[in-house]
């Protein structure tokens, strides 16, 4: 599976990383807060929080608006050993 940060600047296309470096993140530091682009499918987020879970972390997960626009959105992720 891979995801997509959130972007850094409005005219570049959002970085990908695959589930195996999110995974050895998490594993280094204990736990870690992402952001993940609004281009990421809820139902992969969702298989993110399954994956975590099941390895007995805790998981959060919310949209953060940044903009009024309704489109103006990124997903914050707490994994939380």
């Amino acid at each position: 599976m891979d995801l997509k940060f959130a972007r850094t600047d409005i005219e570049t296309k959002p970085k990908k990383v695959d589930l195996d470096k999110l995974e050895a993140s998490v594993e280094k530091e204990g736990s870690m807060i992402f952001y993940f682009d609004k281009e990421n499918s809820h139902k992969d987020l969702l298989e993110l929080q399954d994956h975590f879970e099941q390895k007995g972390k805790s998981f959060y997960m919310s949209e953060v608006k940044y903009g009024l626009s309704d489109g103006e959105y990124m997903y914050q992720v707490h994994i939380i050993s």
